[in-house]
C-alpha cells in the first residue's frame, strides 16, 4: 500500500515539473514589451506630497491610468514624499539602488539630482519633469506654462472690470501668488503679466512667493494680503501651499485661479477657472513607453497650448454659481487668444533663462 501511494505521488511530481516546463521562463520579454512574472517597477520621487490637488496629485493621475490601462497587476509603484529638501537626493539615489525601472523626478527640483547621478545607473531609465537632462537614460518633460498662465492673466484682468459680480471691486488689481522662486515658477508670473498686459497696460499685478510649496497657512497669509491690497482674485502657482490661497479666496468672498489640476470645485463659485497643466499626460506617456519598451533617451515632451498640454477649464462651475451674471466674454476671449497662441500670432515671453529643450 505504501508503495503505491509513493509511486503515485512520484507520477504527480513529474506531472507538475513537466507543467512548469512549458510555461514562460522568467525574465523573458512577452508580446506586449513587459518582462514575463516580472513586474515593471516605477519609483516616484515628488519634492512634496500627495493630496496638493494640484501638481502631484496630477502626476499621480497619470500613473493610474497606466494601471487601468496596462493592468495594475503588471505593476510596482513606489511614491516617496518629503517634507524637506534634504530627502530628495537620497530618495531618488535609494530607488536607483533598488533597481526601479523607471524613477521619476516629480518637479523641478529633481534637475540637478537626476543630472548628477543618472550617468551612475545606466540600466535605470530616468524621468524629470518640469525640467530638462541630457541622457541616454533619460526623458524629460517640460511645458509651457507661460503660454497657459498668459490666459490665466487675461482672463483675471478682464474678471476684475466686472464690478456687478459679488465682491468684484473697483480697482484694476490682480494677485498671484507662487510656491518656492524658482525658474519654472518665474516663467508662470512671465506669461502672467504678460497676458494681463494684453487686455489692460493699466492692471497692477501684486505678485509674492511663499518660499515653499508644503505650508498653505503661508499660502493663506499671502492671499490675504494682496486682498486687502485691492485684488479680488489670486492666481493660485504653489502646490500644496495653494490649498491656503484657495481656502482665502473662500474665506472672504473674493476669488482664485487654480492650477495644474481642475480645482474650480474645490471652492465652488469662488474659483474662475484653473490653469491645466497636464503633468498627468507626461507622466503616463513616460510610463507607457517603458510598458512597450519604447523608452527613448535624450528626448523631451514638449506639452503647450498648441498639444492640449496647457489651458485653462471651461468655467463651468463658477458659470453654475453665477448664473446670469457669468461674463460670457472671458470665455470667448480666452477662446481667440487660445487660437492666436497656436497660429503664432501671439509669442507669449519666456522667463529669461528657461530651459525648455
Amino acid at each position: 500500500m505504501k508503495k503505491r501511494v509513493l509511486i503515485s505521488m512520484l507520477l504527480v511530481i513529474a506531472l507538475l515539473l513537466g507543467a512548469c516546463g512549458n510555461g514562460k521562463e522568467a525574465g523573458k520579454e512577452t508580446g506586449n514589451g513587459k518582462e514575463g512574472d516580472k513586474k515593471i517597477r516605477v519609483a516616484l520621487v515628488l519634492a512634496g506630497f500627495l493630496g496638493d490637488k494640484s501638481f502631484n496629485d496630477s502626476a499621480y493621475e497619470g500613473v493610474e491610468r497606466a494601471l487601468e490601462e496596462f493592468g495594475e497587476e503588471n505593476f510596482e509603484i513606489k511614491v516617496l514624499e518629503s517634507k524637506v529638501a534634504a530627502d530628495w537626493e537620497t530618495n531618488l539615489i535609494t530607488m536607483a539602488n533598488d533597481g526601479y525601472d523607471l524613477v521619476l523626478g516629480i518637479s523641478t527640483q529633481l534637475q540637478e539630482i537626476i543630472e548628477k547621478h543618472a550617468k551612475d545607473y545606466p540600466d535605470v531609465k530616468f524621468g524629470i519633469i518640469d525640467g530638462v537632462v541630457k541622457g541616454d537614460n533619460v526623458v524629460s518633460a517640460t511645458f509651457a506654462q507661460n503660454e497657459g498662465s498668459f490666459l490665466a492673466g487675461a482672463a483675471a484682468t478682464m474678471f476684475t472690470t466686472k464690478t456687478e459680480i459679488e465682491n468684484v471691486n473697483e480697482e484694476k488689481v490682480i494677485g498671484w501668488v507662487g510656491g518656492m522662486d524658482v525658474p519654472v515658477l518665474r516663467d508662470f508670473l512671465t506669461g502672467y503679466e504678460q497676458g494681463a498686459k494684453y487686455i489692460d497696460p493699466d492692471v497692477k499685478i501684486l505678485s509674492s512667493f511663499a518660499g515653499t510649496f508644503n505650508d498653505p497657512l503661508k499660502g493663506k497669509e499671502l492671499t490675504l494680503a494682496q486682498y486687502s491690497q485691492g485684488a479680488d482674485i489670486v492666481m493660485n502657482v504653489a502646490s500644496n501651499t495653494g490649498n491656503g490661497i484657495l481656502e482665502a479666496a473662500n474665506d472672504t468672498g473674493n476669488y482664485a485661479i487654480g492650477v495644474d489640476l481642475d480645482q474650480d470645485s474645490v471652492y465652488p463659485g469662488r474659483i474662475l477657472t484653473s490653469m491645466l497643466k497636464r503633468v498627468d499626460v507626461a507622466s503616463y506617456e513616460m510610463i507607457k513607453s517603458v510598458y512597450n519598451n519604447e523608452f527613448e533617451g535624450n528626448k523631451t515632451l514638449r506639452m503647450d497650448v498648441a498639444s492640449d498640454g496647457v489651458g485653462l477649464t471651461d468655467m463651468s462651475v463658477i458659470k453654475e454659481s453665477l448664473g446670469d451674471k457669468f461674463p460670457e466674454d472671458i470665455l470667448e476671449k480666452v477662446a481667440e487668444l487660445s487660437e492666436a497662441i497656436k497660429s503664432g500670432e501671439i509669442v507669449v515671453e519666456s522667463y529669461e533663462g528657461f530651459e525648455t529643450e
